[in-house]
């Protein structure tokens, strides 16, 4: 845990522990939003093969995912964390052009 703790930059136990909390609320929270979004957008595995529903909506909730990371860390206090971390995953994935300044 050092490690990671120092990897991070994260100070205490207390800090980690509200990251790793951060991590699994979002992650349920997006998959269990991604649902009625897809059904308002008609997609269903009843209606489409199931080859194409689950990519679907995986694909749906990485945007959704990325969106409430931040606004789950800020309810736990990690909001800084989080920020930096969204900047950095989105900038390795090719959208840094997002966080530019003109500036920089």
């Amino acid at each position: 845990m050092d490690k990671l703790k120092e990897r991070w930059g994260i100070e205490s136990n207390w800090s980690l522990l509200a990251i790793f909390i951060v991590f699994a609320i979002n992650g349920s929270f997006a998959a269990w939003v991604a649902k009625p979004v897809t059904n308002f957008l008609g997609l269903n595995p009843d209606t489409i093969s199931g080859f194409i529903y689950w990519p679907l909506r995986i694909l749906l909730i990485f945007p959704i995912y990325q969106l409430t990371l931040p606004i789950v860390g800020w309810l736990f206090g990690q909001f800084k964390f989080f920020w930096a971390f969204e900047k950095k995953f989105l900038s390795r994935l090719g959208l840094g052009f997002l966080f530019k300044t003109k500036e920089d």
